[in-house]
């Protein structure tokens, strides 16, 4: 068995010859000229679209990280109860009362 693994690492392969076979010409191997220019639009108009696609995401993200940032400080500003203008938020002509009865006192 030994021996035969030798044999076949040491016996060169044969090697392909450089020219086509008998009855082919080049232009029925390689895609021409055609076939490279359709290739590489198809490239571009591929990289064209990624690079879109990645710019309307990460408008997407944004988007949500600045409404994530003021449903949150709108969120902040009703558990504290302190709100600009002491005027409560969703109970129109409510005001914050802060213990002074002030001029409308009975």
């Amino acid at each position: 068995m030994h021996h035969f693994l030798i044999a076949l690492a040491t016996t060169p392969s044969p090697t392909p010859t450089p020219s086509l076979r008998p009855g082919l010409s080049e232009d029925q191997v390689t895609p021409g000229t055609w076939g490279f220019v359709l290739t590489a639009f198809i490239v571009v108009l591929t990289t064209l679209l990624i690079v879109d696609m990645v710019r309307r995401i990460r408008r997407v993200r944004y988007r949500a990280q600045v409404e994530e940032a003021l449903v949150g400080e709108t969120d902040g500003a009703e558990t504290d109860g302190e709100v600009a203008g002491g005027v409560v938020p969703g109970k129109p002509g409510v005001e914050e009362s802060d213990g002074d009865a002030g001029s409308g006192a009975r």
